[in-house]
């Protein structure tokens, strides 16, 4: 028997439209044990974000660092569907699934330090929804324009909630000048539906130039002058987490300085994803999981 879930935000239709969120943004309750403190639980509530300094070791990037050149370096991987080209420099842009295709990255979503968060932001047992390493080589790497993640999960996913969040590691230094994440904290707290429906097999065009759920330039404007825009910098081994509705993107990178990150999605158990809200089919699996497996 299907189950008939109501869409509590609407997009991809005739029109933008700018809703109230209708979810929770720290899911667990005051108190509960993790390793974020009730301050920095806090900081996540109001801003949508929290930064860390350092949440993996410099041993440790050094060995996720000489991962990511291994994946990227395989011929196998660069054939893999899995694996994103710059349309430009044909050099990779993103492998996803990582986490599957790799033990060592694996490893790293098990790692209390990470899974910890996610469940005591959620409040719950989560699994993968998506796990990425982004490769933003020097001279010319393409940035991520404007977007929530949420409305892009929700249109195209089928995920009902906002109940998911993100962490962004860095596997290099992320200078001001190499196409860092920049976040309007607070827009957590307002979905933007964007206009405008879904072509079949989006992903594909997405995944290198994002159309279909783009915010207007006015939608921007207005959010940007409310919330003011974050640009988040660290060494290697500091991390970002985020609110699967903020507002963010990232520049080109025209530095001779690459910027690479891992990126893992994590969603609650009791968010699993549906069809989809606002697109003809699913996205494939590597891009959004079916697989509702929690992380042990």
């Amino acid at each position: 028997m299907t189950t008939t879930v109501t869409d509590l935000y609407p997009s991809r239709g005739a029109t933008e439209v700018s809703v109230p969120r209708q979810d929770p943004v720290v899911w667990g309750a005051a108190g509960t044990p993790g390793p974020i403190p009730a301050t920095g639980l806090q900081s996540f509530e109001r801003d949508g974000f929290l930064a860390i300094e350092q949440l993996i070791t410099d041993d440790e990037v050094a060995v996720y660092h000489q991962e990511l050149e291994r994946l990227i370096a395989d011929p196998a991987i660069r054939a893999d569907e899995r694996s994103i080209i710059e349309p430009k420099s044909k050099e990779i842009r993103s492998v996803f699934e990582v986490h599957r295709i790799s033990e060592v990255f694996a490893k790293l979503v098990r790692d209390e330090r990470v899974v910890g968060r996610a469940r005591q932001i959620l409040g719950s047992d989560v699994y993968v929804h998506q796990s990425r390493i982004n490769v933003k080589p020097g001279f010319g790497a393409s940035g991520f324009y404007w977007h929530s993640d949420f409305e892009t999960w929700h249109a195209e996913d089928g995920l009902p909630n906002m109940r998911t969040v993100s962490v962004s590691i860095a596997l290099t230094e992320n200078h001001d000048t190499n196409g860092g994440l920049m976040i309007m904290p607070g827009s957590h707290r307002t979905f933007l539906g964007c206009a405008g429906s879904t072509p079949k097999d989006n992903y594909k065009q997405s995944l290198q130039t994002q159309d279909a759920g783009t915010p207007s330039d006015e939608a921007l404007t207005k959010m940007a002058s409310e919330y003011g825009i974050k640009l988040f910098t660290g060494k290697a081994g500091s991390a970002t987490w985020f609110d699967c509705n903020c507002m963010h993107g990232s520049g080109d990178n025209i530095t001779p300085f690459p910027r690479s990150n891992v990126f893992i999605v994590f969603n609650s158990v009791e968010n699993e994803a549906v069809e989809p809200f606002a697109a003809p089919i699913r996205r494939p699996e590597f891009i959004g999981a079916r697989d509702f497996t929690p992380v042990r």
